[in-house]
């Protein structure tokens, strides 16, 4: 395990990932938990029909779901994507506020909200204490077709890591495609 970057920049994705995965978090019940990690994907009662967050951040992930303690968010998955998934939802995505470094106008921000199956969020990166640091990590929603398309054609695998919390894993910058990076914002 590895200590991230002092100094990363601003909006940057840090995540365990190879030639062809990366990993990304998620928190659940454990009526959602279980039977996903027992199928080894997701199922019901698992709802394709609602918005699912995943983030690449560990620390992020252990910050919103209180270290498993939060009810509803007892169980933490970690879900193995292809790459190719993972920046397909990206290349679809639209950030969940108006950014003029981003977007030509505001127009044409609302216009993207509308369309898009994918939100992106920008969010403080957390220290181990869980305090948050100057830059940010991502958070991306996923609705819709997007929602099908990761349960369906880009998750690998999922395991259930609750047990195993206190291990911080390597997480190391993931190359984004140019035109991927310019469209949700992140740091050249």
């Amino acid at each position: 395990m590895g200590n991230p970057d002092p100094t990363p920049p601003p909006r940057q994705i840090r995540a365990v990932h190879d030639e062809d995965t990366i990993t990304v978090y998620q928190a659940y019940s454990p009526a959602i938990a279980g039977p996903a990690v027992e199928a080894g994907r997701f199922v019901p009662p698992f709802k394709l029909e609602r918005m699912t967050w995943i983030k690449p951040s560990f620390r992020w992930m252990m910050y919103r779901c209180g270290w498993a303690t939060k009810p509803g968010q007892e169980r933490v998955l970690a879900i193995r994507l292809t790459r190719a998934g993972f920046e397909r939802a990206l290349s679809l995505a639209c950030l969940s506020h108006f950014d003029p470094a981003v977007h030509r106008d505001r127009d044409t921000w609302r216009r993207l909200t509308t369309e898009s199956p994918v939100r992106v969020q920008w969010d403080p990166e957390r220290d181990a204490g869980l305090r948050p640091l100057p830059w940010r990590s991502i958070q991306i929603g996923l609705r819709g077709p997007a929602v099908h398309e990761y349960v369906n054609e880009w998750t690998v695998d999922l395991t259930d890591i609750t047990d195993d919390l206190r291990r911080t894993p390597d997480e190391r910058p993931y190359p984004l495609p140019e035109p991927i990076a310019a469209r949700i914002g992140a740091s050249p």
